[in-house]
């Protein structure tokens, strides 16, 4: 024990010498001195030399001198600076794996609470004595065959007919599930809507003093947002939405702010005695899930949004309704909208199908069906756009399946009589539409001038359209004609809506002839006077090159 006492204090002393050495030979002596030495040699050089110095010379070795200083002053905060980055960053690490450690530990908590609850539920319903082959006796109920099959705690059985996704209905079909709440369900919203029509009647009984023409309808409408909303539309822009409406599910109202153009569908929802749905659309919006909703597989809830409960209600109604994508063009339409622009090609409305889960229980609303719901022919979907920097353009894909109404300028405001909104199903809307293309059918002579314009376009531009556009011109010209249009105006809206719009992204620098060409080739096919707008559209295109 004594030879190693005498071997660790020695220790201790050689350890004390070389520390002692090192601060004193090392690093004063050797480092700190020979620093200095080093300043006092450049000093000596300098003296030596300046003997000889001119004064251009002096200058020279002042410059040089604050040059080099510089060098090395940014050499040192240089270094400064990427250490303070460095620690910055190690902090910065350190506070994530924090967050990450926190995380974990919360959700190690959340999965400990979800098993005490299943347990405390377990517990209750062992209590009870409830088990899945009694639920037909505690009045849980179950679909079969298109019907809910509900059951109570006596013996009687009750079956009400689940009314088939449609455009509109009493709300009977509801009355089963809605009875049993939402708590069983996880589509809560939908559930709510459901018990929201339980036994309510939406049938629209028209009496002959509402059964109105279209240019009755158009001017009624102009008088009504008037005298009762104060809101101002010519009934020329009412019509061009009529026609849209006839020709296609999906309407786009672009052009400056203040125009009126989220105002007008609120407002002819309010006419038909109907609220619009108006929904915001966020810039962070990338897919379907945004506006439809997805189902969360660790609660095994169906997150649903405000479009999707919208959609969901127009079912039980039978008359027009309107859901608003207000500034829909913050985010890439044809991305959160894709599935929307597709179904709505499909020729049988039966089709219009939206997906939302992967198969059906028991506990789901009346109008899901096998996971989906069918889109009912009631519903428009109008979207707002501005085009400023903090929008997207609107693709080909979005304009070519909508109608799109510019609005530039406020219509002049009117002082007309108190007017009462129309009491009016969509069945009869739809049946002026359809009158209206049978009546006014898009003359022949009309149609070849069309197809010798498009045939000019297509040489001259290599722009075309399809038939999809052919099938909106048999619908929208024909009712714009009803509303107290003209034949060749309303075709003169689809051809620059539909066709000019395109040449937005063509190089026009370079097609001042063709240009000319255009407009020569318009005036002589439809005359002068006529197609006014899409020559105005290009003269305006020419003025942005």
């Amino acid at each position: 024990m004594n030879e190693f006492s005498r071997y660790y204090v020695r220790l201790f002393e050689v350890l004390w010498r070389h520390i002692v050495f090192f601060f004193d030979n090392v690093l004063w002596n050797g480092i700190i001195k020979k620093f200095f030495d080093n300043i006092m040699d450049l000093w000596d050089v300098l003296m030596e030399e300046s003997a000889n110095f001119t004064p251009l010379s002096w200058v020279m070795v002042v410059l040089t001198l604050i040059l080099n200083l510089s060098l090395i002053v940014f050499f040192v905060i240089r270094i400064f600076l990427w250490l303070r980055k460095f620690i910055s960053f190690r902090r910065i690490e350190i506070e994530k794996e924090e967050l990450i450690d926190e995380i974990a530990d919360l959700n190690d908590r959340v999965i400990s609470l979800v098993d005490e609850k299943n347990s405390i539920m377990a517990m209750k319903v062992s209590q009870l004595g409830v088990n899945a082959s009694q639920a037909g006796a505690t009045g849980q109920s179950y679909s079969s065959g298109g019907k809910t099959v509900v059951g109570s705690s006596s013996n009687n059985v009750f079956v009400t007919d689940g009314r088939k996704n449609g455009s509109g209905g009493t709300g009977k079909g509801a009355l089963g599930k809605a009875q049993r709440g939402s708590s069983d369900s996880r589509f809560v919203k939908l559930i709510d809507v459901d018990r929201k029509y339980a036994g309510v009647d939406t049938e629209i009984r028209m009496e002959e003093t509402d059964k109105l023409t279209l240019p009755e309808t158009v001017k009624k409408f102009v008088n009504f947002s008037a005298s009762r909303l104060k809101l101002y539309y010519t009934e020329r822009i009412i019509s061009l939405f009529f026609a849209g409406l006839a020709s296609s599910k999906i309407v786009i109202l672009e052009g400056i702010s203040g125009t009126g153009k989220t105002s007008l569908p609120y407002a002819m929802a309010k006419f038909f005695e109907n609220n619009a749905h108006i929904i915001s659309v966020q810039p962070s919006w990338r897919d379907r899930a945004e506006i439809v909703g997805y189902l969360n597989e660790f609660t095994k809830r169906f997150n649903e949004t405000d479009f999707l409960k919208s959609l969901y209600e127009t079912i039980y109604r039978e008359d027009v309704n309107f859901i608003v994508l207000d500034e829909f063009n913050l985010a890439r339409v044809e991305y959160y909208f894709a599935e929307f622009l597709s179904i709505l090609e499909m020729p049988d409305p039966s089709e219009w199908k939206i997906d939302l889960v992967a198969e059906s229980k028991s506990a789901d609303p009346v109008h899901v069906i096998e996971g989906k719901i069918t889109v009912p022919q009631n519903v428009w979907f109008v979207g707002t756009a501005n085009k400023d920097d903090s929008t997207y353009t609107i693709t080909d894909k979005v304009y070519d399946r909508a109608i799109a109404l510019e609005f530039n300028n406020k219509a002049t405001p009117i002082n007309p009589p108190d007017t009462d909104p129309a009491h009016m199903s969509f069945e009869y809307l739809n049946q002026l539409f359809d009158e209206a293309v049978e009546n006014h059918p898009v003359s022949k002579e009309i149609l070849d001038k069309f197809s010798q314009l498009d045939k000019f376009v297509r040489k001259t531009f290599k722009v075309s359209f399809g038939n999809r556009i052919m099938k909106q011109v048999y619908r929208f010209v024909p009712v714009f004609v009803a509303c107290g249009g003209t034949e060749v105006d309303g075709l003169d809206y689809i051809f620059t809506n539909k066709v000019l719009r395109k040449f937005e992204n063509l190089n026009l620098a370079f097609l001042q002839d063709e240009i000319d060409e255009l407009i020569a080739f318009i005036k002589k096919i439809f005359g002068r006077g006529n197609f006014e707008e899409s020559i105005q559209f290009i003269n305006d295109l020419r003025k942005m090159v």
